[in-house]
């Protein structure tokens, strides 16, 4: 079963970091990327750029409208997800607890839902 796994953290943390620090929570990042796909349970993830440079987009009543930055303001933003292949959600959770950044904030995880086969 595929599971998202949502790493959550205060950019205001990282922001705060040294540039050594910063660089070895990375190094473990893709450390832990390997371990995952060696072992067949990683399918695909990123990082995000900062929420500065996001952008939302709504439609209502057929309208478009757009907006700077993240949809709401949290106390934690969203920094990236991985994409994982586990039997359960106990899998799941177990796997995403080994992601680096859980240390600094939070991952939150979610099974993935297919979409129904195309209408003929």
């Amino acid at each position: 079963m595929k599971y998202v796994a949502l790493v959550y953290y205060q950019e205001q943390i990282i922001n705060a970091m040294s540039e050594q620090a910063w660089h070895d929570l990375n190094q473990e990042c893709i450390a832990g990327v390997e371990r995952l796909s060696a072992s067949g349970h990683y399918l695909a993830g990123q990082p995000l750029q900062p929420t500065e440079t996001a952008t939302t987009v709504r439609v209502r009543d057929g309208e478009t409208l757009i907006s700077d930055g993240p949809f709401a303001e949290t106390k934690e933003q969203l920094a990236g997800f991985y994409l994982l292949e586990a039997h359960d959600l106990n899998e799941a959770l177990q796997l995403a607890s080994r992601i680096p950044p859980a240390r600094l904030g939070s991952i939150e995880v979610r099974p993935v839902r297919e979409l129904p086969s195309k209408a003929e």
